[in-house]
């Protein structure tokens, strides 16, 4: 087995040639003669220090289970928005290669015919483990409907509200079941000293300056979907608005004044950097963080740091809340790019056929292991179902996790062992938050319109949304009423909002 490194790049200006390269892209001629592929190139980021060496045992035993060997092009991540953008551009294209996102170079191209459409292949049946385990993450990854890559799959249910445990406790509080209930909390929080130190120097929420517009996974994001205005945008009678132009958006609006004007949340929630925002939970300064589960394992283990024999007394941990119109859970996208096919050596459907194997093989349960894990009994054991790394390994294990793992796809769920938890109330929190998974994902609310690529949003979303991200916070301060609120809406409208919602409507009527 071959693993190519390439270099770190200077900065290269190539955005219009990714179409140039791939559009003549076709099953016949060009830069293979149709002959069974012998090994496969494959082109990926990598974040550990170094990516894997030419021998490196992972990459031998992958081509072992594959059955061709592997040419892997490592690329250092800062890099590789612009690596790939001068390969496709390149005559050395990969076989296969992980793109990050659906960018406007990769949709062009893909839409011109550069990569391979997958989405009749994957619905065949004929590869069991790229059989999506949610359906809906697959459709969001594609292009107007179209599946261009086997998608890398994420945790779809992240978000949570993490709680200071022992608050609760102190106040003979039950954990909430609702946003009524997050409320009075919060309002306990800040006005019944649950610390018990006798100061008025506590409040409930905590939240940080956020850095992204609407539908960035916000706590306010978090809180609208629960009150039902949906997640960005929202289906009224088969046509797709935006949440903000929903009343349902505008009630979550007013709980979350209500908040502010209460002194629930913390005052610099509008200026509070978010690196800083695990400290008013530690200090004992603000009890209530609604974030992704994987801070509350963060802050257990802040809180071991500090105090092993009580840390286990400090972090609660809750899944969705219901809201005054039902229960509805705010899912992420469930991916972080995918692994798409250029037409350039694939040429025909007997290799695409060839490459779909191997992607499939991958997805096993022996291919995550090794992606994940590495060599079981080598680089790690099995013990009671979890993962156990030797320290001696512990480095090495590094690596495969900020390399080889980023070809991880786990299509049909996660097949490998998970990690050890290092204490019985670190096993309990790791399987709290796969109950909660499970659970909330029954109450997901996933974005209609995440399939469909707005010429317009492609161009002007990201500073569209800021508008009315910018806006709330400013009527939550009080520096604009309801009627600048409702301005700031009528300014994304005609900005390019109304154009985005009539292309957004288009192509979801064609998707049908």
């Amino acid at each position: 087995m071959r693993i190519r490194r390439l270099a770190p790049l200077a900065a290269l200006a190539a955005g219009s040639l990714v179409l140039t390269a791939c559009s003549g892209g076709d099953t016949e001629g060009g830069g293979s003669d149709g002959a069974a592929l012998e090994s496969l190139t494959v082109m990926s980021p990598y974040f550990s220090a170094v990516p894997p060496e030419d021998d490196d045992a992972v990459g031998a035993a992958l081509a072992d289970l594959v059955g061709m060997p592997l040419d892997v092009q490592w690329v250092p991540n800062a890099e590789y928005g612009e690596r790939t953008n001068v390969v496709l551009a390149g005559d050395n294209i990969p076989d296969v290669m992980v793109v990050q996102g659906k960018d406007q170079s990769f949709v062009s191209t893909a839409e011109a015919g550069g990569f391979w459409d997958l989405t009749e292949y994957l619905a065949s049946g004929e590869y069991p483990h790229l059989v999506p385990e949610t359906p809906e993450v697959q459709e969001a990854a594609s292009v107007n409907g179209k599946v261009y890559g086997i998608y890398r799959a994420r945790d779809v249910i992240r978000t949570c509200v993490i709680i200071r445990k022992d608050w609760l406790a102190n106040l003979g509080l039950d954990v909430p079941e609702t946003t009524d209930d997050l409320m009075e909390i919060a309002k306990a929080f800040t006005e019944d000293d649950p610390d018990g130190n006798g100061e008025d120097d506590t409040y409930g929420l905590i939240v940080p300056q956020w850095p992204g517009g609407i539908g960035s996974s916000s706590p306010y994001d978090t809180l609208e979907v629960w009150h039902g205005a949906g997640n960005v945008w929202k289906d009224d009678g088969g046509e797709l608005v935006p949440t903000f132009t929903t009343p349902e958006w505008k009630e979550a609006v007013e709980y979350e004044r209500e908040l502010v004007d209460g002194g629930y949340i913390n005052s610099d929630y509008a200026t509070m950097d978010p690196a800083t925002w695990n400290e008013p939970f530690l200090n004992g300064k603000g009890g209530i963080i609604i974030d992704v589960q994987s801070r509350a394992s963060q802050l257990a283990g802040l809180f071991k740091d500090e105090d092993p024999d009580t840390y286990d007394e400090k972090v609660e941990l809750v899944g969705q809340l219901e809201g005054p119109h039902g229960t509805y859970a705010l899912p992420t996208a469930g991916y972080s790019g995918f692994l798409a096919i250029p037409k350039t050596n694939v040429r025909t459907e007997e290799q695409l056929e060839q490459v779909l194997k191997v992607l499939d093989t991958l997805n096993t349960k022996e291919g995550q292991d090794l992606i994940t894990n590495g060599i079981e009994g080598e680089t790690y054991t099995v013990e009671d179902g979890y993962a156990v790394v030797p320290p001696e390994q512990a480095e090495y294990q590094e690596q495969v996790a900020g390399s080889w793992a980023q070809l991880g796809m786990n299509v049909p769920g996660t097949l490998n062992y998970l990690p050890e938890p290092e204490t019985e109330y670190d096993q309990e929190l790791a399987q709290e938050r796969l109950d909660l998974q499970a659970e909330d994902l029954q109450n997901a609310v996933f974005n209609p319109a995440a399939p469909l690529i707005s010429e317009t949003y492609m161009s002007q979303g990201a500073q569209l949304d800021l508008i009315v991200a910018d806006a709330r916070v400013q009527y939550l301060a009080g520096q604009i009423d309801e009627a600048g609120l409702d301005a700031a809406i009528q300014r994304w409208r005609e900005t390019g909002g109304d154009q985005v919602t009539t292309e957004i409507n288009e192509l979801y009527a064609e998707l049908g």
